[in-house]
């Protein structure tokens, strides 16, 4: 299992995305993580091993902001709980993904 939550908006999304992975913690407790792009289009990926509080502290000391964004936090059926196997996943630094399962 694992919880996936998306946000669009005018704003900051990065606490829409943290509030929305505290609510869905009991579905994944082995990492964390959310990627946002920025008004450059850029994308910009924090994830870790550990709860969505271990993923909140790294929050605190980055500027991490973005208009629109995908968070997940990951139930290690398959893979030890580390940064590699942390979602979100990202290729060419252009597409992000996560998954359930």
């Amino acid at each position: 299992m694992c919880g996936i939550v998306g946000a669009v908006s005018e704003r900051n999304v990065v606490p829409i995305l943290v509030e929305g992975l505290r609510r869905l913690e009991y579905r994944g407790y082995d990492s964390a993580g959310l990627v946002v792009i920025n008004g450059s289009d850029t994308l910009t990926r924090v994830r870790t091993p550990g709860k969505v509080a271990a993923l909140d502290a790294l929050l605190e000391n980055e500027s991490v902001q973005g208009s629109i964004g995908i968070a997940h936090t990951r139930w290690a059926t398959h893979g030890v709980p580390n940064e590699a196997n942390a979602h979100p996943h990202v290729c060419r630094d252009e597409v992000a993904v996560v998954h359930n399962g």
